[in-house]
């Protein structure tokens, strides 16, 4: 029996199976009418592995990379990310800045309601973004230029800002742009009952297990193609191998790329792009946890013990590329006379020598935080390759869904992650910024803040690529991050699916699956 007629036997007989994801994007301009339930080109369900769930549905509180399909499925956003990145037209219709670029004025959709009842309007634009101001999630930093939203009649909400903010279209087709019910918000039972506009509705969850979203009947927009989306959690990449594999779910995001081989091999459709950036997070650069992560010739010296190309080809079955920095090639901030540079190669030596220069020849200790989403030899690799330049690796083991909240906060001096790319603005403000959510400790410096005021207020693409290259040297030459490599996304799916991966999203929007033609 395929896989197709297995999935289609066990949703009519079962409806209830342990099952999982999401996903996200598309157009929006003017959706056509929505389709009837159980019309050519739908399907009854879809069923996604996750390995991250979210710990509240309050739009504030939204995480995005793997966890935004969630809040995909019950939200709609302002403004929307096509699969490629572009932006288009959502509950906002068109857009456009004044010539500071320190006021946004969009105009919204008339035809839209939340699953409460209540009329999306610029009334109930300004209570999101304004509660989203106030809540302080871990997105905040998306909002941190805003000093105001105001009604300019029914359909024309304005964004005041203080300073201009090159990446508030990015954030309003992301966390920002979630909307909720103006009379939701600030509840306590958004937390675990969502109520939006989007295509889905939220119908049971089991935390830690299943999430199962059904089709929002009354949805203003074009209807997705499946009837239900359930996300099942699988925080072991195993286990999310053997759920595709014996068609418990369609598709899913794997960390290790030895388990592309293995799902390609068995017939699976198996996609990749170069998402991400791995290494280390230097959390503690003021040693307010471990005095000596202050000298940044200890986080060279920790950089250069690591043996990037052996931990790619070994973890990473040769797929990315090795690298220094954390702008991807087409950001105007990359510096391609940093890839290869010698000064960051696998150097034990030199690693010890830095070591004893900044008084640490007797060695160190460094503690890092363990996920169960990274293959044990990641660690493993690490462990071996800062003992052999005298650093002492202590262990901190989380369980799932521990990991992203532990080390956001600010507890934590250092941890191996892999980060999405991103726009030259959008990194600044998640990774590099004082508030970013990536710079726990609020690591900042004189000359970095100037570098970032400079190209927030560049006026044009010249200048923003002169001033984002110096500000990438800066990073490199101040041992910010110990960048290891580029890292490909492997997705795989089932015969039953087909799906367009999400340019700067860990994995595909919802909006980007359709049932096997």
């Amino acid at each position: 029996m395929s896989r197709r007629m297995t999935r289609l036997l066990q949703a009519v007989t079962a409806g209830a199976l342990t099952l999982s994801l999401a996903a996200c994007s598309g157009g929006a301009g003017e959706p056509d009418q929505a389709a009837a339930s159980g019309a050519e080109g739908t399907a009854p369900l879809l069923t996604l592995g996750a390995f991250v769930e979210p710990t509240s549905f309050a739009p504030a509180a939204a995480q995005e990379g793997n966890a935004f399909p969630y809040y995909q499925a019950v939200y709609d956003t302002l403004i929307k990310r096509a699969p490629d990145g572009s932006l288009e037209p959502f509950l906002a219709t068109e857009w456009e800045y004044d010539e500071s670029r320190t006021r946004l004025t969009l105009t919204l959709r008339n035809d839209v309601t939340f699953s409460d009842g209540a009329p999306f309007d610029a009334e109930a634009a300004k209570a999101n973004i304004e509660h989203f101001v106030s809540a302080g999630g871990p997105q905040a930093n998306q909002a941190a230029l805003i000093e105001s939203a105001e009604v300019v009649d029914a359909t024309t909400l304005a964004i005041n800002l203080s300073e201009p903010d090159p990446s508030l279209e990015f954030s309003l087709a992301s966390a920002l742009g979630l909307m909720a019910s103006p009379d939701a918000l600030g509840s306590e039972a958004i937390a675990g009952q969502p109520v939006g506009s989007g295509p889905y509705l939220l119908d049971d969850s089991i935390v830690g297990s299943q999430y199962t979203f059904v089709r929002n009947d009354d949805y203003w927009g074009e209807q997705l193609p499946y009837d239900s989306v359930q996300f099942m959690v699988l925080t072991d990449e195993t286990a999310r191998v053997n759920a595709l594999r014996s068609g418990q779910i369609d598709a899913a995001v794997f960390n290790s790329p030895t388990t592309a081989a293995e799902l390609e091999s068995a017939g699976f459709e198996v996609q990749h792009a170069p998402l991400n950036w791995t290494g280390l997070v230097y959390f503690d650069r003021a040693g307010a946890l471990n005095p000596a992560l202050a000298d940044s010739r200890v986080r060279e010296a920790i950089t250069v013990a690591i043996d990037k190309e052996g931990l790619l080809e070994s973890t990473g079955a040769g797929l990315g590329e090795v690298t220094n920095q954390i702008f991807p090639e087409e950001a105007l901030s990359h510096l391609d006379e940093y890839e290869g540079d010698e000064r960051f190669t696998h150097d034990p030596q030199r690693a010890r020598e830095l070591l004893a220069e900044a008084g640490y020849a007797d060695g160190l200790t460094l503690d890092m935080p363990i996920s169960p989403v990274f293959p044990p030899a990641v660690y493993a690799g690490i462990e071996q390759d800062l003992a052999d330049v005298g650093i002492t690796m202590t262990r901190t083991e989380f369980g799932p869904g521990q990991f992203i909240p532990a080390i956001l906060g600010g507890k934590h001096e250092v941890t191996y992650m892999t980060l999405a790319m991103f726009n030259d603005w959008t990194t600044i403000q998640q990774y590099v910024a004082e508030d970013a959510p990536w710079n726990a400790l609020g690591s900042t410096d004189p000359e970095l803040s100037q570098l970032i005021d400079t190209f927030q207020n560049a006026s044009s693409d010249e200048e923003r690529t002169q001033i984002g290259q110096q500000l990438n040297q800066w990073l490199i030459d101040n041992n910010w991050f110990g960048v290891f490599s580029t890292a490909q996304s492997t997705y795989a799916t089932d015969d039953t699916v087909d799906v367009e991966l999400q340019a700067q999203q860990a994995v595909p929007s919802i909006y980007n699956y359709s049932p096997a033609s």
